[in-house]
């Protein structure tokens, strides 16, 4: 018995401390997020990633809020996306995703014709803001 309690206390400890360095994120931003990244990656893969330096049809997104639009360096971007004259937030990345020719006319992102779904425009701008996208 005597060799037992040791091994409890220690067995207790072990659980505090991996406990403390685990995650902190909640099951249910982890669930958010995994439900972001599903969206983005059945409306917005095809084209873009989210992954830094990584451009494929359509730029990547890593960082996107805040970047003024169409100034990624070794994108080739439409000259209406260039001269768009905004920085990206939440509110216009949503009315792009819904609508782009009426954000940008002109653009290039063709042939993207929006994403009907207010659910899963919320869940990508969300995906796009979190710390998860680009990791």
């Amino acid at each position: 018995m005597r060799t037992l309690i040791p091994a409890m206390a220690l067995s207790g400890m072990a659980c505090l401390v991996l406990s403390s360095s685990a995650s902190s994120q909640t099951p249910a931003q982890g669930a958010d997020a995994a439900a972001g990244q599903q969206a983005f990656n059945n409306a917005c893969r095809t084209c873009h990633t989210v992954k830094e330096g990584d451009n494929r049809q359509g730029p990547n997104l890593h960082r996107i809020m805040g970047r003024k639009a169409g100034s990624l360096p070794d994108y080739g971007y439409s000259s209406a996306m260039k001269e768009a004259g905004f920085a990206w937030d939440a509110d216009k990345l949503e009315r792009f995703m819904a609508n782009a020719d009426a954000v940008v006319p002109g653009n290039t992102m063709k042939p993207y014709g929006g994403l009907a779904s207010a659910d899963d425009r919320a869940k990508i701008i969300a995906y796009l803001q979190s710390g998860t996208a680009g990791q």
